[in-house]
């Protein structure tokens, strides 16, 4: 009897332990999703639509690129989960075709130009990045944004043939263009 009463002891603080993580991690995730909010930035012009979903941090007096974003390493293009880029038909991202579909988008900084990387994995959470299963890598250019933005943003503006996604924070801003696949 002694013995169950001890298995059944062991049995319960197992099951607390199980119960304060999963609490935990759900209070965490919220607390999260407070200082990065998500965000959706979508556009459909010259017969291109595009949607990207993606969390928005916040500078709070930090040194963002170079700093909390560091160069030449992998960034996730936003906080929390993945930003995941769809686009509703076939593209030419910077010259390069892509085909229709829903990919993660990452990137990885520098001071003057930025590599855009996609990637056909899509659903992570944080830095859970895989090379392996990049589609293309194409470099675009930087430049200055002002007044600086507080907040990280993902915007549009047309142009003839497609359009460019604009990727923003602090006084950078990136331009991807986007035109429709010939």
């Amino acid at each position: 009897m002694e013995y169950l009463s001890t298995v059944s002891n062991t049995a319960w603080l197992i099951i607390g332990g199980v119960v304060l993580l999963f609490i935990a991690i759900i209070l965490f995730l919220r607390w999260s999703a407070k200082r990065s909010p998500k965000a959706v930035a979508q556009a459909t012009q010259n017969g291109i639509t595009v949607k990207v979903l993606y969390c928005q941090p916040t500078k709070k007096d930090r040194t963002v690129f170079g700093g909390l974003v560091k160069y030449n390493k992998v960034w996730r293009t936003g906080a929390n989960a993945a930003t995941v880029i769809e686009l509703a038909q076939d593209v030419r991202i910077a010259g390069n075709r892509l085909t229709k579909g829903r990919y993660s988008l990452y990137t990885i900084p520098t001071a003057t130009d930025w590599t855009i990387i996609i990637n056909r994995r899509t659903g992570q959470w944080g830095m859970n990045y895989k090379e392996a299963a990049d589609v293309m890598r194409l470099t675009a250019p930087t430049r200055i944004y002002s007044p600086p933005a507080e907040q990280f943003f993902i915007s549009f503006e047309p142009q003839p043939g497609g359009l460019n996604m604009l990727l923003t924070w602090d006084e950078t801003q990136v331009v991807v263009p986007i035109q429709k696949a010939a």
